[in-house]
């Protein structure tokens, strides 16, 4: 194949892109795609629909619609599936893997510094400026996917209930999932209107009329196309490729180990990230925090600032989780705590993100074999109403652990109250961008820390 030619006539259709070519966007790719899922969309879309013209809008969205309906992140599923569509397999596996690894190396990074230098005055000092920012992103969260999703008093009802159930009655985040698919379920045959699907990303402005290489009406290529004799073969490849690294685990080291319980653990995980990454959030608090207690309340807060900061999918900051966990628990002795990490945040990002390309390689033929609007969304517009609840709820924690460090009986950190509203009025009502607002915040927190 030759390049894609940049001054082609405006009508025609670009020439193909060689694997390597696509493999130095996907890199590139990986690198710059701060901003969450909508920004990350954007980003491809910009590339892809209008510059590059690889893929028509039409195709690009409804390959986008499928994401949305998958538990994982949705921005790196989407980087999959074109690269899929544009090269195979192989594409689809380099296009995904690169969305993660360079957020992954850089967070293995910060974490070894966090777990270094985390004590030192400085570093206390911005960081109690982070904590209070956390706060407001959490909240900033909530209101976009309510201000999005909430839309009627049937949904805004779901919503309370799941803060209800998981406040005060203490309802483990993937039974609220269950009840508000099933509850979703039932509202989509019963009240179709109000749980409707509205908007979406809907990424960019219509494009211009001009030929794509995958067009409207491109025929599917031959390796993406439906059979159940390849859908069984990318079934038992992921099924092995789960059971060989899972297996591998409790032989090596036993079902009770760290290592094969974080495996096991995010594998849950991995399944109930409808909605975006601060929905999966509270199950990993619950889990990570408070039941098998690889790291602190604190340290999870830090790790959530320190995931805003890198580029690629927020659910990355699993990845911190594995690593800070590892390294509490010294797996490998106090003198090897640097690799201890490095293992734990390995193992959480293979059993994380495996089902993500598993779902683009299952269910891709397929819909590329319907170029129609997909149906049966109610159940996801159920949960993701339930998620807003949740949020909400992860976010009061944070704010106990934030302004009252001491508990009830010690002060309240009125500094550290008044960074959280700075940043939340930043976030909603001015649009600043996350990075800068955590930068401003822990600038802040260095601050009140050096006056104290």
């Amino acid at each position: 194949m030759t390049p894609t030619q940049p001054n082609a006539c405006a009508d025609a259709a670009p020439l193909a892109p060689t694997f390597w070519q696509a493999l130095r966007y996907w890199l590139k790719l990986g690198c710059v795609s701060f901003g969450g899922p909508a920004g990350q969309i954007a980003l491809m879309h910009e590339e892809l629909v209008e510059r590059r013209r690889w893929i028509s809008e039409k195709r690009f969205l409804h390959a986008l619609n499928y994401c949305m309906l998958l538990p994982g992140p949705e921005a790196q599923q989407l980087a999959t599936y074109m690269g899929w569509l544009l090269h195979k397999r192989w594409g689809g596996l380099v296009a995904g893997g690169l969305f993660v690894l360079p957020s992954l190396l850089l967070l293995i990074v910060l974490s070894a510094l966090y777990m270094r230098f985390g004590d030192l005055p400085a570093v206390s000092g911005l960081l109690y400026g982070i904590k209070p920012a956390v706060i407001a992103i959490v909240l900033a969260a909530a209101w976009r996917i309510g201000s999005r999703t909430l839309k009627n008093r049937l949904l805004q009802g779901m919503a309370v209930l799941a803060f209800v159930a998981i406040f005060a009655l203490q309802v483990p985040f993937p039974a609220i999932v269950l009840v508000a698919a099933a509850l979703g379920w039932l509202g989509g045959r019963y009240a179709p209107g109000a749980f409707a699907v509205g908007g979406g990303h809907g990424s960019a402005a219509k494009a211009p009329p001009r030929r794509a290489l995958i067009d409207d009406d491109t025929p599917t290529p031959p390796h993406a196309r439906f059979g159940w004799a390849g859908f069984g073969r990318v079934l038992l490849a992921g099924l092995a490729l789960w059971s060989l690294g899972l297996g591998a685990l409790v032989a090596l080291l036993g079902w009770e180990a760290t290592l094969t319980q974080m495996g096991w653990f995010f594998t849950k995980a991995a399944w109930l990230t409808f909605g975006g990454a601060y929905a999966v959030l509270p199950y990993v608090f619950q889990g990570a925090v408070e039941h098998y207690q690889w790291l602190s309340p604190a340290q999870m807060m830090d790790g959530l600032a320190l995931g805003e900061s890198t580029p690629g999918p927020l659910i990355i900051v699993v990845s911190y989780v594995g690593f800070v966990g590892a390294w509490n628990q010294a797996l490998y002795g106090p003198e090897a705590l640097l690799l201890a990490g490095v293992a734990g945040a390995c193992v959480v990002t293979f059993f994380t993100f495996l089902p993500s390309f598993i779902f683009i390689f299952l269910g891709g033929p397929f819909i590329e074999s319907t170029h129609g609007k997909l149906g049966f969304t109610a159940p996801l517009t159920g949960i993701t109403a339930a998620v807003v609840g949740v949020i909400l709820n992860l976010a009061l924690f944070f704010a106990w652990h934030a302004l009252w460090p001491q508990g009830w009986a010690g002060p309240f950190e009125w500094p550290a109250a008044l960074i959280a509203v700075l940043a939340l009025v930043a976030l909603v009502r001015l649009k600043s961008h996350v990075m800068a607002v955590v930068a401003g915040a822990a600038l802040a927190g260095l601050a009140v820390w050096a006056l104290r």
